[in-house]
């Protein structure tokens, strides 16, 4: 009776093996993968830093690489022909974003633009922001809040002119300022408890969630304290939101802010589909997430690098006052002239981009890409700063900071051209990429122009270095120091 039992398991797992081979056979072979360790898979390779990690993965397994973070396959991307592959020859495929216990959480389940899985809801929502909120005329309308705020911000610098300026403070302040009046048409950068909200949801927003990669240990997240966080964090917000927008509909609905234009939408029906309050509540939170940390990190970079490389600063000064000699700052029609600031910020994507890995991509469908077979459901990360890095495309000083490498190039970041793709590409590219860089110029421009920067006398390497911040979003890990003399 047991020999018996014994063959019969042993056909079965012969049978099991032998389909298993076959099914594989007919799938194709998986991208190169590092060797994985039970239930975590690869998580232990991330390191603090996991673009960094990833991208010296990828030295050894190469531009399309097979990772397994617990139960979810994760393509990891470091090469701009591969990213062309994945956002351009199969957008479509990859066009949704991976669930995630976070996302859901903070962003209303999904309801937002940026992390919306694919379809109609996301095609919708896509059309109202490109359509009514971010198109080049809204972008050219809110002139006015950028030049008030970046007056505002030189006001400040030339009070405190000689003396030592935390100017990653300012620069975030100043986005954070320009971003609420554009989006809720007024600031709240005054009131501390906004300011510690909005701390708290974005520290929140690059927390790990041991239960979206390992289901069975999502208790985990409670034990720790992530899931109470989460909670709270979203019934404050959306408690904030919920006042503004209220206080929207008992105003006079004259359409200045996203606010407003949102509420004239669904009352209007003006796009042809309800727009229901979650939604108007979570695509202004895509303004805050995908705008504050992302737009002072790049200023605050490229600040950085200004000002440990001397002769760039000079000669983007020589640009900047050249073309605007005689005028007291910087208009928006002079910024259009200034080659050597769009080198600078171009440069300071390729080394810095704000987002590294950029936002997770996921496949609604098996796939054959590059011989190898990508299942449906595998999460993707586009290793942007691997792929600003290069030396294939960008040289042997790929590490240094030298914007003149762009100057006789056509390669420009608006999703066009992979080897430089920090907004992203494709279907999910980022829509506010308009808005974003006439505000970096504009600030950059003027700083420049109407101040001379130093580093103070006394500082540490941690001043003057580029050690990088943890998170989705990467700035600086010290706040930037320097001093301004004005030059009038």
């Amino acid at each position: 009776m047991m020999i018996m039992i014994l063959l019969l398991c042993s056909v079965i797992f012969f049978t099991i093996l032998y389909f298993h081979k076959q099914t594989t056979r007919k799938k194709g072979k998986t991208p190169p993968s590092p060797r994985r360790l039970p239930l975590i898979g690869n998580l232990h390779q991330l390191g603090r830093h996991p673009h960094r990690s990833l991208c010296y993965l990828s030295h050894r397994y190469g531009p399309l690489m097979l990772l397994h973070f617990g139960r979810v396959p994760v393509l990891v991307v470091s090469s701009a022909d591969a990213a062309r592959d994945v956002l351009k020859t199969h957008d479509l495929v990859f066009a949704s974003r991976p669930r995630s216990k976070t996302y859901e959480k903070l962003l209303y389940n999904g309801r937002d633009v940026a992390l919306a899985p694919y379809g109609e809801y996301w095609r919708q929502m896509k059309s109202v922001c490109v359509l009514h909120l971010l198109s080049n005329k809204m972008v050219r309308s809110f002139r006015d809040v950028r030049e008030e705020e970046i007056s505002l911000m030189m006001e400040k610098i030339r009070e405190s002119s000689s003396l030592q300026l935390n100017l990653s403070k300012l620069l975030a302040n100043l986005t954070n300022d320009v971003i609420c009046r554009v989006a809720l048409g007024k600031k709240y950068g005054s009131e501390t408890d906004f300011k510690k909200l909005l701390e708290r949801f974005t520290r929140l927003l690059g927390a790990f969630s041991v239960g979206t990669y390992v289901s069975w240990l999502a208790w985990i997240d409670w034990i720790r304290g992530l899931d109470g966080r989460l909670a709270k964090t979203r019934k404050d917000f959306d408690e904030f939101l919920e006042r503004v927008v209220q206080d929207h509909e008992d105003g006079d609905g004259d359409k200045n802010d996203f606010v407003d234009v949102l509420l004239a939408i669904q009352r209007d029906k003006s796009v042809g589909f309800d727009i229901d309050r979650f939604s108007i509540k979570a695509m202004i939170l895509d303004v805050f997430v995908g705008g504050m940390d992302t737009s002072y990190t790049l200023m605050e970079w490229a600040m950085t690098e200004l000002l440990r490389h001397p002769n760039c600063m000079k000669r983007l000064q020589k640009e900047v006052r050249t073309i605007c000699k005689g005028k007291s700052s910087v208009s928006q029609e002079g910024v259009q002239e200034m080659n050597y600031l769009r080198a600078v910020i171009k440069e300071t994507l390729r080394l810095h981009p704000p987002l590294p890995l950029m936002v997770p991509h996921e496949s609604t469908q098996d796939v054959i890409l590059r011989d190898y077979h990508i299942p449906a459901g595998t999460h993707v990360m586009i290793n942007a700063w691997a792929i600003g890095r290069e030396a294939a495309t960008w040289g042997p000083d790929v590490e240094e900071f030298r914007p003149e490498r762009h100057l006789d190039s056509s390669v420009d970041f608006r999703g066009q051209d992979f080897e430089l793709i920090p907004f992203g590409a494709g279907r999910r590219i980022c829509p506010a990429i308009s808005f974003a860089v006439v505000l970096n110029e504009m600030v950059l421009a003027n700083l420049v122009h109407q101040f001379d920067w130093r580093f103070p006398v006394k500082c540490t390497e941690d001043q003057t270095g580029v050690a990088e911040s943890t998170g989705i979003a990467i700035h600086r890990m010290f706040p930037l120091y320097a001093i301004a003399s004005s030059t009038t």
